[in-house]
């Protein structure tokens, strides 16, 4: 018999909070929870109160839409890319590491847009879940509001990390956020030894990072010309910087990310240029730009080119963070500073 009530995952985004999920078991059955014991594996419905939205999963979703390169990758990690019937605004290739995951899913290889989707085709693909990577994806001017695709049977979650609301934004931003997005696709998907498994190797792989121990400054530079946009206090670049041993120079500013004036960039002269490489904003292109602006040129940074390259991809919260990390280290071990 369908239980009357679905079990709840409590938001990820609270530093505070717990994972926290309860299900039932039958219609009389009392609730489990992990407050009181471990919840039952698999357990159907479940409802996750996500970026304040109440997202209900009847069932693991077997149809799945992602909109972002940390959703779809999310996906493949965890061994579900034969769920995702379309995938849109990715940010770049899939890494090498994900690439034989990648292989067989159709809909990775040729995405149905280079932006957010609309609505009437995301719906064409008849998805059981939309899984986004920022709020703005779903909206009725991208894949269709919340309440409206919840109406019409189709279950919305977004990445955890880019909750906008206070109350359920990371502040800051942690590994334990990232690794808690894992577990609760793994609740949402039935696959939760696979995720838990995947936690276990990333957590691994972290602590067997060594960081740069010289005490280096750095700006992260994603896009911009006139006024550069970095990576401030609170999100995914200053999570990477300071499991890389970085300091970031623009961690006073409370936010993810923020605009940065070159005039502030210039009197800080980092020690280190992170650089985001994107297709509509090349690293190379940034090194130009800095070397050709007769202010930008007189950083110790842009002098030296003592530039790390990160891809956008690795830029948010997702599966790519902890190879992000060591990647960073690797780049700065070849600096001579």
């Amino acid at each position: 018999m369908r239980t009357p009530f679905p079990a709840v995952v409590r938001p990820l985004a609270r530093p505070a909070a717990a994972l926290a999920v309860l299900a039932l078991a039958g219609c009389s059955s009392p609730a489990a929870s992990v407050d009181s014991g471990p919840t039952p594996a698999g357990a159907f419905p479940v409802r996750v109160d996500n970026c304040g939205f109440t997202a209900e999963i009847p069932a693991p979703p077997e149809r799945v839409v992602t909109i972002k390169s940390s959703t779809t990758e999310m996906l493949l990690a965890l061994g579900l890319g034969d769920r995702i019937v379309g995938s849109a605004f990715l940010d770049g290739p899939v890494p090498d590491s994900l690439a034989e995951a990648a292989a067989g899913v159709p809909a990775v290889a040729t995405p149905m847009s280079d932006e957010a989707p609309g609505s009437e085709a995301v719906l064409d693909l008849e998805p059981e879940l939309i899984y986004a990577g920022w709020e703005s994806n779903l909206t009725a001017e991208t894949a269709g509001d919340r309440d409206t695709l919840a109406g019409l049977g189709v279950a919305t979650y977004v990445s955890p990390a880019a909750c906008k609301d206070p109350a359920y934004m990371p502040d800051p931003l942690t590994f334990d956020d990232v690794f808690g997005e894992i577990e609760e696709v793994g609740t949402i998907f039935g696959a939760d030894a696979a995720a838990a498994d995947l936690v276990a190797e990333q957590r691994s792989a972290l602590d067997a990072i060594t960081a740069d121990d010289r005490g280096l400054t750095a700006l992260w530079y994603s896009s911009g010309d006139d006024v550069p946009y970095v990576g401030a206090g609170i999100g995914a670049p200053q999570m990477i910087m300071d499991a890389a041993g970085l300091e970031n120079v623009a961690a006073g500013v409370h936010d993810t990310w923020t605009s940065f004036a070159w005039e502030e960039a210039v009197d800080a002269d980092p020690d280190v240029l992170v650089l985001v490489d994107a297709a509509w904003n090349s690293a190379e292109s940034k090194m130009r730009r800095l070397a050709e602006n007769p202010a930008t040129a007189r950083m110790t940074a842009v002098r030296d080119e003592n530039y790390v390259v990160v891809p956008f991809p690795s830029t948010e919260a997702g599966v790519r963070n902890v190879d992000a990390v060591a990647d960073v280290v690797d780049q700065l071990g070849e600096l001579d500073l």
